[in-house]
């Protein structure tokens, strides 16, 4: 069983073993969950938006976007 330290910050390393088993790449969120004394780490669901880089958005296009996120995730909550 791998063993990992926490830092003076309170983070982990996921081992590569582990990591490379599930197919966890850098960028990805995980969701941490407590079950009783344990500490349960998953993929999170959730889809993020994320936004291209060096490409300036207008108000109108930034409002769109926010919208037709909005709209997804009370589809998916029905």
């Amino acid at each position: 069983m791998p063993i990992t330290k926490v830092t003076r910050n309170y983070q982990i390393t996921i081992p590569s073993e582990i990591r490379k088993a599930l197919g966890i790449k850098e960028g990805e969120y995980l969701s941490v969950e407590l079950r009783g004394e344990e500490i349960v780490i998953k993929r999170a669901k959730k889809k993020w938006k994320t936004f291209k880089l060096g490409r300036k958005l207008t108000a109108d296009e930034l409002e769109r976007i926010s919208e037709e996120a909005m709209e997804e995730e009370m589809s998916r909550v029905q």
